[in-house]
């Protein structure tokens, strides 16, 4: 993992670095506000831990600054200013913890774990939107858009739309979506997924505008990605 250290006190962040590198993290210091500024919208960090107390652009404006800018990597505040309005600013202002000083290390590695955690935690449950020509498919909450409208379907209709777009620029033939939407001891010989995919058609598509589900002669179906 790439951590942001944002820490001026030269003593503690020596210390920092150390600890964390010993704990098989990756870390890159920022000794100041501006230099920070600069550092956190340069790539993707697994999370920043920022001072508050730094000598020019304070730590709460640099958390103001980076939810400004939709940057939603988790961010451990850890500073001296021990008092709960202290806390609550920070957490007001886009940090996702609070750490006083003085802290056991261990302690500061274990929320570190948890943040990291349930950041990829959250955006595992994001990956469940499915998106493609102005149809989004949200698989945990069982909702279909259609550029922006919400379109409503059946279960099998649903599922069979989930499956062709979770395999964008794949040809699924008939069998596969019989198979992985209807179960395998469905009959085989049945004209179920043609009469489905005119379903979703109907219900997707516009006329005047090209097949968002394309059928390939003697193969099966595909939603192209392009």
């Amino acid at each position: 993992m790439d951590l942001l250290l944002v820490e001026d006190n030269s003593r503690i962040s020596e210390f920092m670095v150390k600890g964390l590198q010993e704990n098989n993290f990756s870390v890159t210091l920022a000794v100041n506000g501006v230099e920070a500024r600069q550092l956190i919208t340069s790539k993707e960090w697994s999370l920043i831990i920022l001072d508050i107390m730094l000598p020019d652009i304070d730590g709460i404006e640099l958390l103001q600054y980076t939810r400004f800018k939709k940057i939603n990597t988790p961010i451990l505040v850890v500073s001296a200013l021990g008092d709960p309005e202290d806390k609550i600013k920070a957490l007001n202002y886009g940090a996702d913890d609070y750490l006083s000083k003085p802290f056991h290390f261990g302690e500061l590695v274990a929320r570190i774990n948890a943040l990291t955690r349930r950041s990829r935690s959250e955006n595992t449950h994001a990956s469940t939107l499915l998106e493609c020509k102005g149809i989004q498919l949200n698989v945990t909450e069982h909702l279909v858009y259609k550029e922006g409208a919400l379109i409503h379907l059946t279960l099998q209709e649903f599922k069979l739309l989930q499956l062709l777009m979770e395999n964008l620029d794949k040809v699924l033939s008939r069998t596969e979506i019989i198979n992985s939407v209807w179960g395998l001891d469905y009959e085989s010989n049945t004209n179920i997924v043609d009469v489905y995919i005119s379903y979703l058609r109907n219900k997707i598509e516009d006329k005047s505008k090209a097949k968002i589900i394309e059928t390939v002669q003697g193969r099966g179906y595909i939603i192209r990605s392009k």
